[in-house]
C-alpha cells in the first residue's frame, strides 16, 4: 500500500498526477482527477511533514478554494492485512462537508486500485456517499 500512496505512476492511477520528493521536508503537489473543476482548483501543494516509509505519510494540503490544512497516511499491520488510517485536520466546516465524499470517493478509488479491480467513477462515487455526510 505504501507504493500506491507515494509513487507517482501508482498515485496517478487512482488519484491524478502526482510529483513527490519523498523525505520529511520534501515535496508534493498532485491535481486530483474527477472533481469537477479547473485544474487550478484541483491542484493541492505542500510540505512533506512526516515520512517514515512504509508506516507514514503526513503532509501539508494547500489548495486554492480551502487554504492551508494537513493530511495523514498511517498503516499498520493487522495479521495479513493493513489498516490506513486516514486522517485530513485544518478544514473549516465547510469545506470539511463536501470534502469528506470526496476523501471518501477517493479512498474508494485506492481500494479498487490496491485490490486490481475496476476504480469507480470518482463522481458517481461522491454522489452516492455524499448524503451520509450531509
Amino acid at each position: 500500500m505504501w507504493a500506491a500512496l507515494t509513487e507517482p505512476e501508482q498515485r496517478a492511477a487512482w488519484f491524478g498526477a502526482t510529483t513527490i520528493d519523498g523525505r520529511a521536508g520534501g515535496t508534493i503537489e498532485m491535481v486530483a482527477v474527477g472533481p469537477p473543476a479547473p485544474p487550478e482548483r484541483r491542484r493541492m501543494t505542500g510540505r512533506i511533514v512526516a515520512w517514515d516509509p512504509p508506516y507514514v505519510l503526513e503532509h501539508e494540503w494547500k489548495q486554492q478554494d480551502v487554504g492551508e490544512s494537513v493530511v495523514r497516511y498511517e498503516l499498520v499491520a493487522d495479521g495479513d492485512a493493513t489498516i490506513l488510517r486516514f486522517t485530513h485536520r485544518g478544514l473549516r466546516a465547510r469545506d470539511a462537508r463536501g470534502y469528506a465524499p470526496g476523501e471518501h470517493a477517493f479512498l474508494d478509488r485506492l481500494g479498487a486500485f490496491l485490490d486490481g479491480s475496476e476504480l469507480p467513477n470518482w463522481g458517481e462515487r461522491y454522489a452516492n456517499v455524499q448524503p451520509a455526510y450531509a
